[in-house]
């Protein structure tokens, strides 16, 4: 029996359950020097660099620190020796991501991580719906399993009802069709249900809910979505049909990785901001550098340490896994509460009050991979599906998949490939051969993504297309909306 992890776990509930207290910025270097001393992969790493910790006494010094990624310290060093003391046994479950390599990637975590992370639900369902006062159920619609999200979630829900919250959990995952079972027995015993999963299935859900009747205002509903940026039109069209009367205050994005749980979560602050730069694309690009709109959300300095590089986000934060100065390939940046508040008003927008908080923005992994149903679709799944016999033979190899909208604000996944010059292409024996290739290759399409949506939509398009593919340019195979 291990008495020290007994306190680390009792340490880590008493600070829960007490009132949140600011930490001394200087957090970031105490989980260096504390990695550093404890994590034999990343000392190994530093020996390796050159660096001799004691060396790193201020903030100059640690912004010289080496980027932690994927490849050059999770894949290259024994899953122990990226944990505290070398111990893999010091963590109590195992989540895993593929991530934007199209590999499942393990994170292993302890119980003490889930109670940071579980502050972020309690921003969220405390702060923003009241569920302290309010008997609400929360309807766990994220994947089950080894995959972060659905067993991560409910443990930080649950926790929020042990520290006192009238809130009781329910987790039928990504079923649909015993979701819409089990509402209709317990929602009428509760003043509001949150329905907690990725954009288009908790949709979809909404959408079949209307097709059998589903009575949704009855249910007060408030929704906490993750995975995928969206649009305000589509926060609007959902809340329409889900009876949600102020899109703003019940609706909640989370930031959130398989690496270190949520990282950062919308509040009706930050989606009262995100929705005046929503039609003012001129000044979104003056605030956020691009006239496209990206997910906004607030985050704790005193949790999360943020950084940019090179137009990429890169933290740092305590875990299963220490993560010092990590780089996760999210293309976004930071803005400060002041600074961004100051340009609302100059712009004559009085947001709606919330946290003094930081903010950091973000536009997705556009480069590597779309997400579609919170599943990470990569290209090379799709190239195997083009490779087939009968198939390869009458396309480039080239194509750009992208996640958009049709008119009823679903969620498509489409896959425009190039054909052969003289050749006849197939679009629906292609569309076929790629859905069995991502459901061989990809485990989380194959739980993720409802059976009816795993079809994509082929376009076909002649060999030197210029939208599509221009002759003379460094092709990409992903495309934003």
């Amino acid at each position: 029996m291990d008495s020290s992890r007994q306190n680390r776990v009792r340490q880590a509930f008493d600070d829960f359950f007490a009132p949140a207290e600011p930490k001394s910025p200087s957090w970031v270097l105490d989980l260096f020097q504390h990695t550093a001393a404890t994590v034999p992969a990343y000392r190994k790493l530093l020996r390796e660099n050159g660096i001799e910790p004691a060396g790193i006494r201020t903030f100059e010094d640690f912004q010289r620190l080496p980027l932690l990624e994927k490849a050059n310290y999770h894949e290259r060093y024994p899953l122990p020796e990226l944990c505290r003391g070398g111990r893999l046994e010091n963590c109590d479950m195992i989540a895993v991501s593929s991530g934007s390599s199209g590999r499942p990637t393990i994170w292993p975590r302890a119980l003490e991580d889930e109670l940071h992370v579980a502050r972020r639900f309690e921003q969220v369902l405390v702060d923003g719906f009241h569920a302290d006062e309010r008997t609400t159920l929360a309807v766990v619609c994220f994947p089950l399993g080894t995959w972060v999200g659905g067993l991560f979630t409910q443990a930080c829900v649950r926790h929020l009802a042990a520290k006192g919250c009238p809130i009781t959990v329910v987790a039928p995952g990504n079923n649909k069709a015993e979701i819409l079972r089990v509402l209709p027995e317990l929602a009428p015993h509760f003043e509001q249900v949150v329905l907690l999963g990725y954009p288009p299935f908790v949709k979809d859900v909404v959408d079949t809910g209307l097709a059998q009747g589903v009575d949704w205002p009855a249910y007060r509903i408030k929704l906490v979505l993750a995975g995928e940026v969206f649009s305000e039109q589509w926060r609007d069209l959902v809340s329409r049909r889900a009876g949600i009367a102020d899109p703003i205050s019940d609706v909640a994005s989370l930031y959130g990785t398989a690496d270190s749980g949520v990282l950062g979560n919308e509040t009706a602050l930050s989606a009262g901001i995100r929705r005046f730069f929503a039609d003012r694309p001129e000044q979104a690009r003056e605030v956020f550098g691009d006239s496209r709109l990206p997910t906004l959300v607030q985050y704790d300095p005193a949790s999360r340490f943020f950084e940019v590089h090179d137009g990429t986000l890169v933290f740092t934060a305590d875990g299963g896994i220490p993560l010092i100065r990590y780089r996760i390939a999210d293309e976004g940046g930071l803005l400060e509460h002041a600074e961004l508040l100051a340009h609302c008003a100059r712009h004559g927008f009085t947001p709606p009050p919330g946290p003094e908080l930081p903010f950091v923005f973000l536009f997705g992994r556009s480069l590597f991979t779309v997400s579609f149903f919170g599943a990470n679709v990569h290209p090379e799944n799709v190239t195997v599906g083009l490779e087939q016999p009968g198939i390869s033979e009458t396309v480039t190899g080239k194509f750009v998949i992208e996640s958009v909208e049709n008119e009823d604000r679903d969620r498509l996944l489409r896959i425009t490939v190039e054909t052969a010059p003289g050749a006849t292409a197939d679009a629906v024996v292609i569309a076929e051969a790629v859905r069995t290739q991502l459901l061989r290759l990809n485990s989380e399409f194959a739980h993720y993504v409802p059976a009816e949506r795993q079809l994509p939509e082929v376009v076909l398009r002649p060999a030197g297309d210029p939208e599509y593919f221009p002759a003379g340019v460094k092709h990409r195979y992903t495309r934003r909306p």
